[in-house]
């Protein structure tokens, strides 16, 4: 490798695209095209980084296993960083094995992590914590080191784990000083402000207050019965009842949550749960309906009272209720929340990493794009939806997430 290729690559890896540029920009070999790729990447330019590892790719001889294999781990972490979760994962395995075939550990521990924070963005928390176990950072430059980090950090905010990623971004905070890497300190800050941020509202004895992170762990440890607006759940004392799939039940249990101590009238709970201003008895019969399925869901955690007024939710032995909201009452949160990265996404990583059909997706990005909220570029499969972060705010409750027992 000559010297130009060499003080190319070391400017890539201290963050420094456009020196790496000025070394190699009129150069059309293979290594060239490889780091003009990367550096591409860096700056954003995603379809002509694209470009150029696939020239890369194929310039590299039948005998350069590695450097192929080095290309389509470059293009993974493009693809990732475009948020094009249906990249072929086999081809990003493919490489990793090649890797660690030909003694490249450090580049398939890279191809490790891109693999990891695939699985985190889809929210498959458990393959994700599998697959950073098997990645020991140690031996690694701290460039490295901070990347694992950050990830450890990620599966930690998604499972409510306030301390243990608090830790693994202190960590992270150092290595990437070690590092003197600017992108990677810019990282590890803007994780750092979403354990600050509010991250939800308590709605209590009539009262409204913001909650952090470390608060909601804290709330959801605690012997209250909480509905959970964020993720669609009642949960009381590790038990939790998932009605994420039945929007009226819900809709009864935040109504009845938001009136504890005392209880819901009728109209209000037809307001909330049916949108009807004016009942009748096919209204009332429905809502007797209804409550009683809530009543039969919410047995194990809580009793539903009928009242003189309407009816009242009860927790089972001595408790609160409780109420944990979205930071703001916005429609089609969870679209949101994934857009509020900053990242383009398509409407397919979208329905990918929501587990929702596109179809629905693309009503929701209209929805939105129709209230101002969400903006987009290109046609056709190019299209792409982003969305400004919600300043002071973190929306990491609104990501899905696995439930206690599933």
């Amino acid at each position: 490798m000559d010297s130009l290729i060499t003080a190319a690559a070391r400017a890539l890896a201290a963050g420094d695209p456009l020196g790496a540029l000025n070394r190699v920009a009129l150069r059309e070999d293979a290594p060239a095209l490889a780091l003009r790729g990367i550096a591409m990447a860096q700056l954003g330019d995603f379809p002509r980084a694209k470009a150029l590892l696939k020239r890369a790719a194929r310039a590299f001889g039948p005998r350069e296993a590695v450097a192929r294999a080095r290309c389509v781990v470059a293009e993974a972490e493009i693809a990732l960083a475009a948020r094009e979760l249906g990249w072929p994962p086999r081809a990003l395995d493919a490489a990793r094995a090649t890797l660690e075939r030909h003694g490249d550990r450090l580049n398939g521990a890279h191809a490790r992590h891109l693999a990891v924070r695939r699985l985190l963005l889809l929210g498959r928390l458990d393959e994700a914590e599998q697959g950073l176990a098997a990645i020991d950072p140690a031996p690694f430059p701290p460039a490295a080191q901070a990347v694992h980090e950050l990830v450890a950090a990620g599966i930690a905010l998604r499972r409510l784990s306030t301390a243990p990623a608090g830790a693994a971004l202190a960590r992270a905070r150092a290595a990437a000083r070690r590092a003197g890497n600017p992108a990677l300190l810019a990282e590890v800050a803007g994780a750092e402000r979403v354990l600050a941020a509010p991250a939800a509202r308590l709605v209590a004895n009539g009262a409204t207050r913001p909650l952090r992170l470390d608060e909601v762990e804290v709330l959801q440890a605690s012997d209250a019965l909480l509905v959970d607006a964020c993720r669609l759940v009642v949960r009381r004392r590790g038990a939790v009842v998932a009605l994420a799939g039945r929007p009226v039940l819900f809709a009864l249990a935040r109504t009845l949550g938001e009136a504890w101590p005392g209880p819901a009238d009728r109209a209000t709970l037809l307001r909330q749960a049916f949108g009807a201003r004016e009942a009748d008895d096919s209204h009332r019969a429905r809502l007797r309906v209804e409550i009683g399925r809530l009543r039969a869901k919410l047995r194990p955690l809580a009793a539903i009272e009928a009242t003189a007024e309407g009816f009242a939710l009860r927790p089972q032995g001595r408790g609160t209720v409780a109420v944990l909201a979205q930071p703001l009452d916005e429609p089609h949160g969870d679209v949101l929340a994934f857009l509020a990265d900053g990242e383009a996404w398509s409407s397919s990583a979208l329905a990918l990493a929501l587990g929702a059909s596109q179809r629905t997706v693309q009503r929701a990005l209209d929805a939105l794009a129709e209230a101002g909220k969400v903006q987009s570029f290109g046609r056709g499969r190019a299209r792409r939806w982003l969305t400004p972060p919600v300043p002071g705010f973190t929306t990491t409750l609104l990501l899905p997430a696995p439930l206690p027992g599933d």
